[in-house]
């Protein structure tokens, strides 16, 4: 366990050097959710009413957050085909390490990457109004939903990574559908004004139960809705879908990452 420990220290500390040597990286991470959270909260929000009341920007952040969580997906998978096609997860393998520290270090490295980004966007959400209106326990079991988000969505974005042929392939595989799924959520509007058709689908979503979830931790405005499972019990049905999403996608991308290097 130490070996797999310092290992995986060591490739998290790639990721860090890299990060900090390359800053306009991780600032590029976040130029879409600022600009999302002013055109929603000043261009859009004026025009926007809550069913049952309640500040718009205030039921915007928490939606912000997991839009920004689940589009690690397509961070992990870039980096992931782009350590493969250069040979690094080659190079990893070949040298005395902990075959599980090359995947899991990078996790980690980007759900660091991550969690301060979570930081930074709370920072400019308080800047427009949003507020927490719980406890501190509340409120971190909200960020911890979160982050088991991102670390779900991290572990699909490798597999695809290890999947795609190229880095455009991946960047393409991923960006296709995890965007679209974060606007078919209660993201940016209650799920309830969305048509009939499309309500099951922002109902049953990982990205919606998630959100839904964070606002109620939060305090913050949760606006009437159609009775379904995952609306009603949201913190549960987060924990469902992240657990679930990881027992899923972890084998899977631990074994084609043998099968992709060897």
């Amino acid at each position: 366990m130490r070996r797999v420990l310092a290992d995986t220290r060591a490739v998290v500390g790639r990721h860090v050097l890299h990060a900090v040597r390359v800053p306009e990286e991780l600032a590029a991470g976040l130029v879409l959710p600022v600009v999302l959270v002013v055109l929603f909260a000043y261009v859009f929000g004026s025009a926007i009413v809550l069913p049952g009341g309640g500040n718009y920007r205030e039921f915007l952040m928490p939606g912000i957050f997991g839009q920004a969580m689940a589009m690690t997906c397509t961070v992990m998978a870039v980096a992931v085909a782009t350590d493969r096609t250069t040979g690094f997860l080659d190079r990893l393998k070949s040298l005395p390490m902990a075959r599980s520290a090359a995947l899991s270090g990078h996790v980690l490295a980007i759900l660091l990457q991550s969690g301060l980004g979570l930081l930074i966007m709370s920072g400019l959400g308080y800047a427009v109004g949003w507020r927490i209106h719980t406890d501190v326990a509340r409120a971190a079991g909200g960020y911890v939903l979160l982050l088991l988000l991102a670390a779900a969505m991290l572990w699909i974005g490798t597999y695809i990574g290890l999947l795609a042929r190229t880095v455009t392939v991946a960047d393409n595989a991923t960006f296709a559908w995890v965007f679209p799924l974060t606007f078919l959520a209660n993201t940016f509007v209650p799920a309830s004004g969305l048509p009939g058709w499309l309500r099951p689908v922002a109902e049953w979503n990982p990205v919606a139960s998630t959100v839904a979830a964070a606002r109620t931790l939060f305090g913050n405005p949760v606006p009437p809705h159609a009775h379904s499972i995952p609306l009603d019990h949201p913190v549960v049905a987060s924990l469902c879908w992240s657990v679930g999403l990881l027992v899923v996608c972890v084998p899977l991308a631990v074994h084609r990452y043998r099968v992709a290097t060897r």
